[in-house]
């Protein structure tokens, strides 16, 4: 399995309470697969899950036959950088359940078997997305106009991705390239920058964005596209100068409103629960 069927990042993780688990869309299946390393992760508790693994495959000998059938190494997000992780399907997911003893292995199905579902719901219907990430920020407390502009900026987002697309840019490392170049042309930080400073971990940095940081990014990703389009960019070193000029006039727009009211843009302001308020297994 490729790069090539990996989706957009900011459906790449799903939260089982309030934990990460990574996953990875294949187009030709038409199934999610999940890092085995978060599910042990969330399930064993354990400080060591990739020690905890081994032990598993020790203690359960019909799993560690079958392993090279349940686990497929397939391209995820890391610390440092895309690298293949060792992922597995719905159904090899819950056969590895079984050798986690946990309380929460029937809730973690139930959960399993929803997120695995959806990304089908969604090829067949892709309202149901849409309607899906809006249910889920006014759940989270967003209000009417930050999930509209949400929206939008995502909107303006995709037509620049159709646009990469269609000019050559390779999905993951250069798309993660160039969304950085732009970010840092507005904001004056990079994505890893930005996430840092409003304590983000593996979250997504738009989703925890105040409206202004949404504004300033949909203009510099509309202006590139733009850009690009008027210039018909093709591959990637001509969208990468489309990239630092559509950024760059978000940043001078940015740099002329603070300018104007003495106030940064750029914002520690998160939408994370409070620690206090995050599940914790038991």
């Amino acid at each position: 399995m490729e790069k090539k069927h990996i989706i957009q990042p900011e459906k790449l993780i799903v939260n089982f309470e309030n934990i990460p688990v990574r996953r990875v869309w294949d187009t030709e299946k038409e199934q999610w697969y999940f890092a085995i390393i978060d599910v042990v992760a969330v399930l064993s508790e354990s400080p060591n899950p990739s020690g905890y693994i081994k032990d598993m495959r020790r203690r359960d000998k019909e799993l560690s036959t079958g392993w090279g059938q349940i686990a497929t190494p397939l391209y995820v997000k890391t610390k440092g950088g895309e690298q293949k992780v060792n992922c597995a399907n719905v159904e090899g997911i819950l056969r590895i359940v079984q050798s986690i003893p946990s309380k929460n292995a029937e809730p973690f199905k139930r959960w399993l078997a929803k997120v695995g579902y959806e990304r089908l719901q969604e090829t067949i219907n892709p309202e149901l997305a849409v309607d899906r990430a809006r249910s889920h920020w006014k759940q989270a407390g967003r209000s009417e106009k930050w999930v509209e502009q949400r929206m939008r900026g995502q909107e303006t987002r995709n037509k620049l991705t159709d646009y990469w697309k269609d000019s050559g840019i390779k999905e993951g490392v250069e798309y993660a390239t160039l969304t950085d170049i732009i970010h840092q042309e507005w904001s004056g930080l990079t994505t890893k920058q930005h996430k840092r400073i409003k304590g983000l971990k593996g979250h997504n940095l738009r989703d925890n964005m105040t409206e202004a940081e949404l504004i300033f990014t949909a203009l510099a990703e509309l202006s590139t596209t733009q850009i690009a389009k008027t210039e018909q960019a093709k591959d990637y070193d001509e969208n990468e100068k489309s990239a630092h000029r559509g950024g760059r006039i978000s940043g001078d727009a940015r740099r002329a409103l603070e300018l104007q009211t003495g106030k940064k843009v750029v914002s520690i302001q998160n939408f994370l629960p409070p620690k206090k308020d995050i599940k914790k297994l038991n």
